[in-house]
């Protein structure tokens, strides 16, 4: 496996022309790069900052085996990878100067790649969060199931939506502003959300759906306020929002967990949904004289490579 054999874009159009068919094979298991194409799509790329994407295949003989994403100011977003490929990209990137903040992929493939580029960089790789990836099998409503209905979310909920995926961001983790000025900018922005509301009325949780990108829908955020939890409430709308799924068409409906949390992954399996793999993210850290190589030597791979054109 040699680093060439990875193939650099900045052209989405090009990335999906060439790698388009190989990330439609396996829909559940490439949903992050085909949801991060879909909104490159939507958005452009100059919603995620002033620097391109990159994007990258892994060809020999003209099959494509594996592929990523980058968008701007954020980390690898790589597909499957064995040791040998996880090796060849961390060996790619590193010559090309990337300082990446972090990886996210499949436990395997970020261990790997985590390993690959602490010996390519010298980087400090430290696991940020663990999560479980599941597709839905046979849906199986709840027993007892809550007493009320779902609904769907419209205009007059804004406020609300606006509250509640702040409070699921700062459930996990995300460093992220969400108030009416900075929602469109969001990945919260393009879902469609469906409360679960009391037979009074009152919303006691929330789940969103994705666009349906290749036949596969994703199931995200899920959130119940904490003094409503335990109730039986979110299991209740991720049914509701799963069976809407397949009732539009979806061949496949998808969801992330944090592992550590018992209750969540518990509830997901006893109403059908199966695992497909472990999740995991690193986060990478840099000694200043490592990230100044790691930008020498990119400036000297591309001195070479301009060279090289000119020649």
């Amino acid at each position: 496996m040699r680093p060439d054999d990875w193939h650099l874009t900045e052209d989405l159009d090009d990335f999906l022309a060439r790698a388009g068919d190989f990330l439609r094979s396996r829909p559940a298991s490439h949903i992050m790069p085909l949801t991060a194409a879909r909104r490159l799509r939507t958005r452009g790329a100059a919603a995620y900052g002033v620097q391109a994407p990159l994007f990258g295949r892994l060809e020999r003989g003209g099959e494509v085996h594996a592929a990523f994403y980058r968008l701007p100011s954020r980390g690898l977003g790589p597909t499957p990878l064995t040791p040998g490929q996880a090796d060849a990209l961390a060996a790619r990137l590193a010559a090309l100067g990337q300082s990446l903040p972090y990886v996210s992929a499949d436990d395997a493939t970020a261990t790997a790649f985590a390993e690959a580029w602490r010996r390519h960089t010298g980087a400090t790789a430290t696991p940020r969060v663990r999560l479980r990836l599941y597709r839905l099998g046979t849906l199986i409503p709840p027993e007892p199931f809550p007493a009320g209905r779902g609904r769907l979310a419209g205009e007059q909920d804004q406020e609300r939506l606006l509250s509640w995926c702040a409070g699921f961001a700062s459930d996990v983790g995300e460093t992220v502003s969400i108030d009416a000025d900075t929602w469109a900018g969001t990945r919260f922005a393009d879902k469609r959300y469906t409360f679960w509301e009391t037979p009074d009325g009152t919303p006691v949780s929330m789940a969103g759906l994705n666009p349906s990108v290749a036949g596969v829908v994703q199931v995200d955020p899920v959130y119940t306020p904490a003094p409503l939890r335990g109730r039986g409430y979110a299991a209740a709308v991720t049914v509701e929002v799963s069976r809407a799924a397949r009732a539009a068409g979806a061949m496949e409906v998808v969801l992330f967990t944090n592992a550590v949390n018992a209750t969540s992954n518990a509830l997901y399996q006893r109403i059908g949904y199966v695992l497909v793999t472990e999740w995991t993210v690193y986060d990478f850290a840099y000694a200043e004289a490592q990230t100044e190589t790691a930008v020498e030597a990119g400036t000297r791979a591309r001195a070479g490579a301009q060279a090289r054109a000119e020649a």
